[in-house]
């Protein structure tokens, strides 16, 4: 075909010449498969002030990458319990990157101004990052779990649910240890017997436990790629708590939230979190 042949009356490309579909009338096109029309008119902000816009979508972005994080966890915590591995750390891996996707948004936010984020922030109301429901279940989902954060939902008795249903499932990692104890080390029963009602503290025989498979990875070499899965995940989970504090004293320095907590001093509290404490601690036994 000659560069005539695919070019419009105008010598401009067309497409539709080398078999491109122009015409979606009785088709579904890419706007109707990801439901477009819904997801950009979502944003209504409350103000006149021009970076609200970009308050809401990053916020609004982060949602949907923390839902695909739900998903991948719930998918992860599956192929763990059924013993399908290399499943499990193709998920947990894609929770990492997805955590990576999460704290580049800080990088967005940040430059918002201390001045820009006065000119709308009396709009938001008591609206807070507190009371985001997919980040509280993902926090309980990787074993921080206060039933306590269950109140600033009980508005939404959907969202009690969901919250509820979670808190009785197992953690993911009491679901790895669960795997540990099938491939013949030593857990005691009472850590995975019944889903976790608190964070989880350190337990000497869990620390006993990595020990062993971290002096001698090849023959537990199952347990120790999903160990350092996890420490991966937890690296990136730091780091987004970590940009969170930076990118809130940025911006408000130290006034409350909107949603009543301390702020930054609150967040700051949230940085002393471990979720696997013992993979952590293991690197100074060996």
């Amino acid at each position: 075909m000659s560069g005539d042949d695919a070019s419009g009356r105008d010598g401009a490309y067309n497409p539709e010449t080398e078999g491109a579909e122009m015409q979606f009338s009785e088709r579904m096109s890419y706007g109707d498969y990801l439901g477009l029309d819904r997801i950009l008119t979502a944003q209504a902000p409350l103000s006149g002030a021009p970076d609200e816009l970009l308050f809401i979508i990053q916020h609004q972005t982060s949602e949907l990458w923390m839902k695909l994080m739900l998903h991948e966890l719930n998918g992860a915590r599956d192929a763990i319990g059924q013993d399908h591995m290399p499943q499990a750390m193709k998920l947990l891996a894609r929770v990492s990157r997805i955590m990576e996707q999460l704290n580049s948004a800080w990088d967005v936010l940040r430059t918002m101004t201390p001045s820009d984020y006065t000119q709308f922030r009396d709009a938001l109301g008591m609206s807070s990052g507190f009371q985001s429901l997919q980040y509280r279940l993902i926090e309980y989902a990787l074993g921080n779990r206060n039933p306590a954060m269950v109140k600033p939902h009980t508005h939404d008795a959907g969202a009690v649910a969901l919250l509820n249903a979670e808190l009785s499932r197992q953690s993911l990692y009491q679901v790895v240890l669960d795997f540990a104890r099938r491939q013949g080390l030593s857990v005691p029963p009472e850590i995975t017997a019944t889903p976790s009602a608190a964070p989880h503290g350190e337990v000497p025989e869990i620390m006993a436990l990595w020990q062993t498979v971290y002096r001698d990875p090849s023959a537990h070499w199952a347990l120790y790629e999903v160990g350092e899965k996890l420490v991966d995940l937890e690296d990136y989970f730091r780091r987004w708590r970590f940009n969170h504090v930076t990118t809130v004293e940025r911006v408000i320095g130290f006034k409350r939230g909107t949603g009543g907590t301390g702020g930054v001093s609150y967040l700051k509290r949230m940085l002393e979190v471990e979720l696997f404490p013992e993979l952590w601690h293991v690197r100074t036994a060996l």
